[in-house]
């Protein structure tokens, strides 16, 4: 049985991240992926990945989608997503990745962006719902 990666080991660090989420993560889950929001598609929340931990997973679509706070804009955290980000693509994953700003100020931009990626997604691999 494919596990997406999971790792077991990051579990107790996931719920400390659920527990302390954002107001931009739990505005995106509230609004947008909890219970099947999006047409119709089950997500996690702070899903252990390898050895990191991303903000939301579709397992269907084998989408991450991260919401990227401040401390994105400090000394050498980009050259740390890119790394990560290269990594999770090349285990099969699609991320998708949003600034706290994008979320709290334009949802419904965001909204279409995830509904997009979908929608191609379905043309892609036809039947796989």
């Amino acid at each position: 049985m494919d596990n997406n990666h999971y790792n077991r080991k990051l579990k107790p660090f996931a719920r400390a991240h659920r527990n302390d989420s954002t107001k931009a993560e739990i505005r995106l889950w509230c609004e947008l992926l909890r219970n099947k929001k999006m047409l119709g598609y089950p997500f996690l929340r702070q899903r252990p990945i390898e050895h990191y931990i991303v903000d939301f997973f579709s397992k269907d679509l084998k989408l991450i989608i991260e919401v990227d706070g401040l401390t994105h804009d400090w000394d050498g955290q980009f050259e740390k997503d890119k790394a990560r980000e290269l990594v999770l693509t090349r285990l099969g994953f699609h991320i998708l990745r949003f600034n706290d700003d994008e979320v709290m100020q334009d949802i419904e931009n965001v909204n279409r962006t995830i509904q997009n990626y979908i929608e191609e997604w379905e043309k892609e691999h036809p039947g796989k719902r």
